[in-house]
């Protein structure tokens, strides 16, 4: 792994700093667990949509908003081991080149919502290297908080999607989503403009 320049960030500080950008409505979509977490506590917003029980789906949804709504930047957050169960998403979007579409990494090299099992992200796999393997040139490991938000803002006026990956703690997300699917869907699709309010 080519992790060692990297320095280890903090999920929400992370979080924190990217909704802290988001000036036109972005879609997030956060995955499973403390990724989606730490975005309810960030910045809790209509555009957000958190993921329950669907692990390694968070890019495969973002694709597709990103896909039915090509004028509006679509991120996605992913924990490194719900990522590594869907790495045939990286090669899909490569192949579909949605230049709207933010793909961010949060690598803890552990599966921590399910008793911290190390992935093999902490070992073996370099999701930066796999998903340039995968097409996505523009990939790249944030060095630090700065790097970060300098990569978040190149890939804001980017031509083509982007990965970025960051290295984090094994903190626990700071709040907890409201486990509502109707909720969480309906408020999304209001947030995007397709769905009147109920």
């Amino acid at each position: 792994m080519n992790t060692g320049n990297t320095k280890v960030m903090n999920r929400f500080d992370v979080t924190s700093r990217l909704i802290g950008k988001l000036e036109h409505e972005e879609a997030v979509i956060g995955g499973i667990g403390n990724t989606n977490f730490d975005l309810w506590a960030a910045g809790h917003r209509p555009q957000n949509f958190y993921m329950l029980g669907s692990m390694g789906l968070a890019f495969p949804i973002a694709l597709g908003v990103a896909l039915a709504q090509p004028d509006r930047r679509v991120f996605a957050l992913e924990g490194d081991g719900s990522l590594l169960m869907q790495l045939g998403a990286l090669s899909t979007i490569a192949t579909l080149k949605p230049k709207n579409l933010i793909m961010i990494v949060m690598d803890n090299g552990i599966y921590q919502i399910t008793g911290a099992q190390p992935t093999p992200a902490a070992s073996v796999a370099d999701i930066v290297a796999i998903a340039a393997g995968s097409g996505l040139a523009n990939s790249a490991w944030a060095a630090d908080e700065e790097d970060f938000e300098r990569l978040v803002d190149a890939a804001m006026s980017a031509a083509e999607p982007s990965l970025i990956a960051v290295r984090i703690d094994d903190k626990p997300g700071v709040g907890t989503t409201r486990r509502d699917p109707v909720q969480i869907r309906e408020r999304f699709m209001h947030g995007l403009g397709v769905r009147e309010p109920l």
